[in-house]
């Protein structure tokens, strides 16, 4: 196929910044679905190490900006089992 040899990539230069920007696009994409496995907190690699790693969740804060600075003091909305 015609454009896909380096031979032939010198002969039509106006592919480089296609191809340039497919590999950016697609190293990206595998960057933050690495990113977001190891370090989300939703998701757990050992069941047996740690077998309810929401509880460890339950009062953390989330949302970025928020007028309460003490979160040990205010009650969880997540439900309790």
């Amino acid at each position: 196929m015609q454009g896909m040899g380096l031979k032939s990539l010198m002969k039509n230069p106006a592919l480089i910044p296609l191809y340039v920007c497919t590999l950016a696009g697609a190293a990206g994409a595998i960057f933050y679905t690495i990113r977001l496995a190891t370090r989300s907190p939703e998701v757990t690699w050992s069941r047996t190490n740690n077998p309810e790693p929401w509880e460890a969740y339950r009062s953390a804060q989330h949302k970025f900006y928020s007028p309460i600075r003490d979160y040990s003091k205010t009650e969880s909305q997540a439900p309790k089992y």
